[in-house]
């Protein structure tokens, strides 16, 4: 059985896309690629349709990922059934997923993903994009760290 697994931002067009591909990146390298269904979604439909931001493709491209997934919004009478794990980039996301939760058994689904970082304290990973180079960077930099980190966690308690 595979492990389902969905990153959610604001927008699905910057952090939660170049998690999915960040992960997908991982586990391709690790030759295990087939063990997982990884997607990504926002918690609001602000971009719903729309390929990931332009800018965060072009600094993602250059670490050797591709951002093809398309915007959509988090779907919660889908998701919270479809998905084993749903990982938030931050505090608002977490907050706005816990809300859309119905009943316990969501909510031990429910991550926020600096909790996989090893090697940053950050508490969320930040938004990028009314920022510059550095904050899609930084977001790269956290997710590749957290991606490492969340792909321990899952080893470590494999069903």
């Amino acid at each position: 059985m595979k492990t389902r697994i969905l990153f959610v931002c604001l927008g699905n067009i910057c952090r939660s896309p170049s998690a999915e591909a960040a992960f997908k990146g991982l586990v391709k390298k690790k030759g295990i690629s087939h063990k997982f269904d990884i997607d990504s979604s926002g918690t609001y439909g602000y971009h719903e349709g729309e390929p990931a931001d332009r800018r965060m493709q072009s600094h993602a491209v250059r670490r050797g990922y591709n951002l093809t997934s398309i915007s959509r919004p988090f779907k919660p009478e889908k998701d919270w059934d479809e998905f084993d794990f749903i990982i938030g980039m931050d505090d608002s996301n977490m907050k706005n997923l816990a809300e859309m939760a119905r009943n316990k058994e969501d909510i031990k689904k429910l991550f926020k993903m600096t909790d996989f970082s090893n090697n940053y304290n950050h508490t969320e990973v930040p938004d990028p994009y009314y920022g510059g180079d550095q904050g899609f960077e930084l977001v790269l930099d956290l997710l590749e760290d957290a991606s490492e980190g969340l792909f321990e966690f899952l080893n470590s308690n494999a069903k």
